[in-house]
């Protein structure tokens, strides 16, 4: 399945809050150990032995943005088919395994990956890493497979998108947010092109980019790097390397005009508004400014006591939700972005007007030294618990990786927040907050004809 955009944002607020677990003498967030096969397949081991379950991550360095013109969710597409069986594994036998072991598993894909996990007891680890391994070199595509499958993917972009106007306005809103990057595709495809995707572009697809040396793994729960070395070289191991061809990505040009999508639906019942202003991520464009913009969200949208809630929902009273949200895991542009929705009543240019007021005002006047203070310890508290998951440190460590991070920024996160300073957070929200580079969307509810 695509990764939700609210699952996606999600992710992101679970980063933010690891960047300031520890204070700078205190580096360390997750204290990875990784080694390297000889095939070029990265392991990544994090330790954490509370209880006996382990998460098994395999990501892939290719997403949607990768695909030729034409083929827009194929990687999706991929993604789907890669339960679809090997030479010795049936149609769906992979999760039905998983399942009668008392797992869990599923997959994600981005535009700069595809991952697959499962989650288990920590003695079914050796099995998960033989079914990957396995789907990793043999998987066994024919028509018969992959065309009812194509089918389940266009059903599955009729419930997620077609059927949900909220979902409608994103995906037109990205359209007109990136002039030529293609982030501006949707990871699911376009429904005309979904349509003509074939068995012979899925295996182009798998064969161009399912390699170990394109690959790397997220071992995360209770085992050892000693105990997980031996069974990557055993199953991981054994699969030939291959020479990839480069990934071709093009440039987003300058910004220069604002962009406004309006949508009206009558399916919609709860109006709302959004923006997102083109910014830098952790690896792309301006990127100094990457640390003091996740504080900056944090102010924004903290909690009740953030800027946004305080205004408009307490405060005026005029919307029932509203806040903002940075993501920066991307291997090219991140955004920074705002949202609301107004209270019964209460008309959406109203909320619109608030939150360009509050972006005026954070403008002119800045930030204060006690809000800096206190983003930091709001995110610091809520990291401890985060630090706890099973599943969330391979989600983290999978998405820096995939992004074109290291381990070493990972673990340096939190002491490069701490140092975020008020000016740092205020050059950052002059550099982003630039009508040029932005898109606002209203969704509207469309009267009865």
């Amino acid at each position: 399945m695509t990764l939700p955009r609210l699952i996606l944002l999600h992710l992101c607020a679970v980063l933010a809050l690891l960047l300031v677990a520890a204070t700078p003498s205190q580096a360390a967030v997750f204290n990875p150990k990784s080694f390297t096969l000889e095939n070029g397949l990265q392991v990544v081991v994090v330790e954490n032995h509370r209880i006996p379950v382990v998460t098994h991550m395999v990501w892939y360095h290719t997403g949607s943005a990768d695909e030729t013109r034409g083929k827009s969710g194929i990687a999706h597409f991929l993604e789907h088919l890669m339960f679809r069986g090997t030479g010795d594994l049936a149609p769906g036998e992979f999760s039905r395994i998983v399942n009668r072991n008392g797992g869990e598993d599923n997959a994600f894909t981005s535009w700069d990956y595809t991952a697959y996990y499962q989650t288990v007891a920590a003695d079914r680890l050796e099995l998960m890493m033989k079914l990957e391994a396995d789907r990793m070199a043999n998987l066994a595509l024919t028509d018969a497979v992959v065309l009812p499958e194509r089918d389940v993917i266009l059903e599955e972009r009729r419930q997620r998108i077609d059927n949900n106007p909220s979902a409608i306005l994103g995906e037109q809103m990205r359209a007109a947010q990136y002039l030529h990057h293609p982030y501006r595709i949707p990871i699911i495809g376009w429904e005309s092109e979904m349509r003509t995707l074939s068995t012979q572009d899925a295996l182009d697809w798998y064969k161009r980019w399912y390699v170990p040396n394109n690959a790397f793994v997220v071992i995360a729960g209770d085992v050892t790097v000693e105990q997980v070395r031996p069974l990557a070289e055993k199953y991981y191991g054994a699969i030939p390397s291959r020479e990839i061809a480069p990934r071709d990505r093009v440039n987003e040009p300058p910004q220069q005009a604002a962009r406004r999508v309006t949508l009206s639906d009558a399916r919609v019942q709860q109006p709302s508004f959004s923006r997102q202003y083109l910014a830098p991520s952790y690896v792309w464009g301006d990127t100094e400014h990457a640390d003091a913009l996740d504080v900056l969200a944090e102010i924004l949208s903290g909690g009740p006591t953030s800027r946004l809630y305080r205004r408009l929902v307490i405060g005026d009273g005029l919307a029932v939700s509203a806040g903002a949200y940075y993501s920066a895991d991307a291997l090219g542009p991140g955004n920074l972005g705002f949202y609301g929705s107004p209270k019964p009543g209460v008309e959406v240019e109203r909320v619109e007007a608030a939150i360009d007021a509050e972006i005026a005002a954070l403008l002119e006047n800045g930030v204060t030294d006690q809000e800096i203070a206190d983003a930091k310890q709001r995110l610091r508290a809520d990291a401890v618990f985060a630090r706890d998951s099973i599943r969330g440190p391979a989600n983290v460590i999978g998405r820096a990786l995939a992004t074109g991070q290291s381990l070493e920024d990972v673990e340096a996160w939190p002491a490069r927040i701490a140092a975020v300073t008020r000016q740092q957070v205020e050059a950052a929200a002059r550099a982003v907050l630039k009508p040029e580079q932005s898109v606002t969307g209203i969704l509207l509810p469309k009267p009865a004809s």
